[in-house]
């Protein structure tokens, strides 16, 4: 099954965790580049003028604002991200930015969805469609999903990491993740006291 963009967030025995991974069709040349507080997913070597074919294809998807992990499939990481920092809410940086930003305009109407999760646990998942916003809150120690096609509501998955790596290769491919065709690349924040970066 084709879900486009998937990305998870939760808690598992070891840490909290917020994971991403391309999954794509149309634009199968990028890759993840990591930086001290974010990662980007940007066009490899030699395809660099597709961000020319489409504007929604290079994006910071990780971003960490001090115990708060951001994840999404688009520009709005930073836009979150800015807003968790002025001091609003998850929940509620996740629904104005989303709702301010809408789906993309593209020629599938993809949506934008977006999660966020602190070291404490707390964590949320969004999506905004052309038919629909939501925003709901993963029970706490639990994992949950979200993709741009398909599964356009938050599930809750068996997520199985202990580190940064292994939550960037279990959504690439592992347990349930493997059901799910195309994946390109993946990265993953992971934390029990502070935050790691990998990506894949």
């Amino acid at each position: 099954m084709y879900l486009g963009r998937i990305l998870a967030v939760g808690s598992t025995e070891e840490g909290k965790f917020a994971a991403y991974r391309v999954s794509s069709r149309s634009f199968p040349n990028r890759m993840t580049k990591g930086y001290d507080d974010r990662v980007a997913i940007v066009p490899k070597e030699g395809f660099e003028t597709d961000v020319f074919k489409n504007p929604y294809i290079a994006y910071n998807c990780i971003k960490l604002v001090d115990d708060i992990a951001v994840v999404s499939n688009g520009s709005h990481t930073d836009v979150i991200a800015e807003k968790i920092a002025s001091g609003m809410s998850i929940r509620d940086a996740l629904a104005i930015s989303l709702l301010t930003m809408d789906y993309e305009k593209d020629d599938y109407n993809t949506p934008r969805i977006a999660g966020a999760v602190t070291l404490e646990g707390e964590a949320y998942l969004g999506i905004v469609t052309h038919e629909s916003l939501i925003v709901e809150k993963v029970p706490e120690g639990k994992s949950a999903y979200i993709a741009t096609y398909e599964h356009t509501t938050p599930h809750e998955v068996d997520f199985e990491a202990g580190t940064a790596q292994d939550a960037a290769q279990f959504i690439l491919n592992k347990g349930k993740f493997a059901e799910f065709t195309n994946p390109i690349t993946s990265t993953a924040a992971f934390g029990s006291e502070g935050w790691s970066i990998s990506f894949i």
